[in-house]
C-alpha cells in the first residue's frame, strides 16, 4: 500500500502543477483570441473600477492590444446591447452590473441585446455547512458572476464569524474576521456587487447552541435562541454591529426560519405556552429594533408565517390560515422573502406570491441552483424549478430575486460545477430562454471550462420517473458513503425499480466515458473529480452484485476474488477520489470541515477493509455466517427511504 499511495499522491501533484500552468497562462488564451482594450481617460470612473478589477484575471487591458471597447450609458437600467465589429465593441448599457456582462459578451465574441427586468439579481452562497470559501476564492466568484450579470451576493452565515468577547463564535469552523468580510465588500463594489450579510438571528444556531456552558441563558431548544430574555438581545446586537460595520449595504438578511419548536424548550419552562405567531412576531420587532438603531433594514425567510398558520406546519399548504392580528403585527420596515426550489408549476409559484403580498409586504424571491445533498451540481433540478419560478416573477413584477446555494449536510457539492447553472440562471433572467448555444459561449470565456462537459457531469444525479410533480432523485453521496455490509441505501433503492443498480452502473458509466481526462484543469467545475466519482461507483456496484451472489450461492472462490480483486479495486478508487475531493476544496474552502469529509472517506475504506476480513473469516471456518451482509434479508420490502443525511444511512446504529 505504500508504493500506491505514493503514486496516488504523486499524480496529484502532477495534476496541480498542470493547474498552475493552465491559469497562468490563461490570459495569454484568451489574449490570443478575443482581447479587450479600453481608454481610462475616455471611461467613466464606475468602469474603470469595474475594468480594472476584472483585468486582474481576464484579457481586458488599459490602452492595451484588443478590441476597442465603447461605453454608452443609457436611461432604462434594464437595458444591455453589445454589438462588435473587427476592431471595437461597443456596449449600451443601463448599470454598472448591465456594463459587467457586456463585458462578458464581449469576451465571448457575442453581439446581444437583453434586458433584465429585475432590480437585484443575486446569489446567496452558504457558508455554514462546513465549506468557508477563502477570501481569495470569492473574489474570484464575484469577478465571474459580475460577468454573468448578478449584482447582489449574500454570505449566509450562521456562525462562521468571529464576534468580539464571544469566542466560539467561528471556533474551529474558519470564522471570517471584520477585515475579511469589508475587504471582500470593497471588492465587490468594485464590480457593481452588493455584499449583504445573511445571518441568524432565532433558529439554525445549534452550532453556537452546542457550547452549552458558554450560551445556556440564551437557550431555548438545541437549535432556538430564547425569546425575551435580555442576553439574548445583547447577543443580537453584537452579531448585527458586526454586520453593520462590516458591508456598506443597509440591508441584512436575519433568518428566522424553521424554528419548528419554537417557545416549546426553555421558554415554556419559564413564561408558559404561548401562541407561536406572537412569540415570533415579538421577537421579530425587538430585532428589527436593534436593526433601525444601526441603519439596517432587516429581510426575513418567510415560512414561519405560513407553517405556524398550518397543523402540520407545511410552508406550502394552500389551506394554511394567517390570522389578520397576526398580519397587522408584522413590522412594516421588514422585507419577507417567498423562497421555494421545489415546485415545477409556474401557477404555484404565482398564488404563492400574491399570497405573500396579501401580508402587506412586497415580497423577494429566493430560488435555488441546487448545490445542496449534491456531489454535483444538480442541473435538471435547477432547470425545472427556476424557469417556472422566473416566469412567474417576470409576470407578477416581482424585482428581487436570488438563487440559494445551499450546503446541507456538508457543503461537498464541487461548487464551480454550479457556475454552470449560475450562468444558465442568468441567461434565463435577462431574457434568453436557457438553451446551450446562448449559454455556453459566456460560461467558457468566463469561466474557462466546457459547458457541456459540465452539464454531462451533471448526469450523475440520476433520476428515475416518479408519480408525483418531481422525479425520484438517487443521491450520489448516499451511493458512495453506503455500508458496503449493511447496504441500507442498497436495499431502499431497490423500492424505486428492482433493476436501479444497473440504471445507476450504466449512467456512470455513461458520464464517465463521455468526459475525457481534465489534465488538472479546475477552472469550472473538476472533471478529473466527477470522474472519479464514477469510477468508485461503479467498482462499488461491482462489488456489492457480486458479494451478495457470492455469499448467497456460499460460492467461497467468488468470495476470494472479492477479497483479492474488488475490494482492493474499491479502495485504490477511493483513495483517488478521497485525493481530488481534498483537491477542490483546498483550492476554494478554509481547511476546516475537510476533517469531516475526510472522517467520511476514511470510514468507507474501513469498512471495505472490514468486509474482507469478514469474508476471510469465513472462508477459514472462524465464524460460520456474516450477519451484517445478512440483515437486509429482514425487510424484504423496503419503503424507499431516502433521508439525505448522512448519519441516517451509513447504520442502523446511533452514530
Amino acid at each position: 500500500m505504500k508504493g500506491k499511495s505514493f503514486e496516488i499522491d504523486l499524480r496529484v501533484v502532477t495534476l496541480v502543477c498542470y493547474e498552475f500552468l493552465t491559469i497562468k497562462n490563461k490570459k495569454d488564451l484568451a489574449m490570443a483570441k478575443n482581447s479587450l482594450a479600453w481608454n481610462r481617460s475616455e471611461t467613466d470612473e464606475k468602469l474603470n473600477d469595474l475594468l480594472s478589477t476584472l483585468a486582474e484575471e481576464y484579457a481586458i487591458f488599459d490602452n492595451g492590444t484588443g478590441k476597442n471597447l465603447k461605453f454608452i450609458p443609457t436611461n432604462n437600467p434594464d437595458i444591455l446591447k453589445v454589438s462588435q465589429k473587427s476592431t471595437n465593441v461597443v456596449i449600451e448599457y443601463g448599470s454598472i452590473v448591465a456594463a459587467a456582462r457586456g463585458i462578458g459578451h464581449a469576451l465571448a465574441g457575442k453581439n446581444i441585446d437583453e434586458d433584465c427586468v429585475f432590480s437585484t439579481l443575486g446569489i446567496m452562497l452558504d457558508c455554514s455547512r462546513n465549506a468557508v470559501m477563502t477570501v481569495p476564492y470569492l473574489k474570484k466568484w464575484l469577478r465571474r458572476l459580475a460577468l454573468m450579470g448578478y449584482n447582489m451576493v449574500m454570505l449566509y452565515t450562521e456562525d462562521t464569524y468571529q464576534l468580539p468577547d464571544e469566542p466560539y463564535f467561528g471556533y474551529m469552523r474558519g470564522g471570517y474576521t471584520l477585515e475579511e468580510m469589508q475587504e471582500v465588500d470593497a471588492y465587490a463594489a468594485k464590480l457593481g456587487i452588493e455584499m449583504v450579510a445573511c445571518i441568524q438571528t432565532l433558529g439554525h444556531l445549534e452550532h453556537i447552541i452546542r457550547w452549552g456552558q458558554a450560551y445556556s441563558d440564551v437557550t431555548d431548544t438545541d437549535r432556538v435562541l430564547l425569546v425575551d430574555e435580555e442576553k439574548t438581545y445583547t447577543l443580537i446586537n453584537k452579531m448585527l454591529t458586526f454586520w453593520g460595520k462590516a458591508f456598506r449595504s443597509r440591508r441584512i438578511h436575519i433568518g428566522m426560519d424553521e424554528t419548528h419548536d419554537l417557545g416549546r424548550g426553555r421558554f415554556m419552562d419559564k413564561f408558559g405556552y404561548e401562541r407561536g405567531f406572537d412569540i415570533f412576531n415579538r421577537h421579530l420587532t425587538r430585532v428589527t429594533e436593534i436593526c433601525q438603531n444601526i441603519g439596517l433594514k432587516p429581510i426575513i425567510w418567510s415560512d414561519m408565517y405560513f407553517r405556524m398558520g398550518n397543523p402540520n406546519q407545511d410552508y406550502y399548504d394552500p389551506k394554511t390560515v394567517i390570522p389578520e392580528d397576526v398580519k397587522a403585527m408584522i413590522p412594516s420596515d421588514v422585507t419577507l422573502c417567498y423562497w421555494d426550489y421545489y415546485h415545477r408549476d409556474e401557477a404555484f409559484y404565482t398564488d404563492w406570491i400574491r399570497r405573500h403580498r396579501d401580508l402587506g409586504h412586497e415580497p423577494q424571491m429566493g430560488s435555488g441552483v441546487w448545490t445542496w445533498a449534491c456531489m454535483w451540481y444538480d442541473h435538471e433540478q435547477t432547470v425545472a424549478t427556476v424557469t417556472p419560478c422566473l416566469n412567474a416573477c417576470r409576470k407578477e413584477k416581482v424585482k428581487e430575486v436570488y438563487f440559494t446555494m445551499w450546503g446541507d449536510f456538508g457543503a461537498f457539492c464541487e461548487y464551480d460545477s454550479s457556475l454552470a447553472g449560475l450562468a444558465w440562471a442568468a441567461d434565463l433572467a435577462y431574457g434568453g430562454k436557457g438553451t446551450d448555444s446562448e449559454v455556453a459561449p459566456l460560461f467558457e470565456a468566463v469561466c474557462g471550462g466546457s459547458y457541456q462537459d459540465q452539464l454531462t457531469a451533471a448526469e450523475i444525479m440520476v433520476n428515475l420517473k416518479s408519480k408525483s410533480d418531481r422525479p425520484t432523485r438517487f443521491l450520489t453521496h448516499l451511493i458512495v458513503w453506503d455500508d458496503p455490509m449493511l447496504g441500507i441505501v442498497w436495499n431502499e433503492f431497490k423500492h424505486y425499480d428492482t433493476n436501479v443498480w444497473s440504471i445507476i452502473n450504466d449512467k456512470m458509466a455513461e458520464v464517465y466515458q463521455t468526459l475525457a481526462p481534465s489534465a488538472g484543469n479546475t477552472d469550472a467545475g473538476d472533471i478529473d473529480y466527477v470522474r472519479s466519482i464514477c469510477d468508485f461507483i461503479i467498482k462499488k456496484i461491482a462489488f456489492r452484485t457480486k458479494l451478495l451472489q457470492a455469499y448467497q450461492a456460499k460460492n467461497k472462490t467468488a468470495l476470494s476474488e472479492v477479497i483479492t480483486k474488488n475490494v482492493p479495486e474499491c479502495i485504490d478508487a477511493l483513495e483517488i477520489l478521497t485525493a481530488l475531493f481534498r483537491r477542490q476544496w483546498l483550492r476554494r474552502n478554509k481547511p476546516f470541515g475537510l476533517e469531516i469529509m475526510q472522517i467520511r472517506f476514511a470510514g468507507q475504506a474501513a469498512r471495505l477493509q472490514e468486509t474482507a476480513q469478514r469474508i476471510q473469516e469465513l472462508l477459514d471456518g472462524t465464524i460460520n455466517s456474516i450477519p451484517e451482509i445478512e440483515a437486509i434479508e429482514a425487510n424484504p420490502n423496503p419503503v424507499g427511504q431516502i433521508d439525505q443525511r448522512y448519519g441516517r444511512n451509513i447504520s442502523g446504529s446511533m452514530l
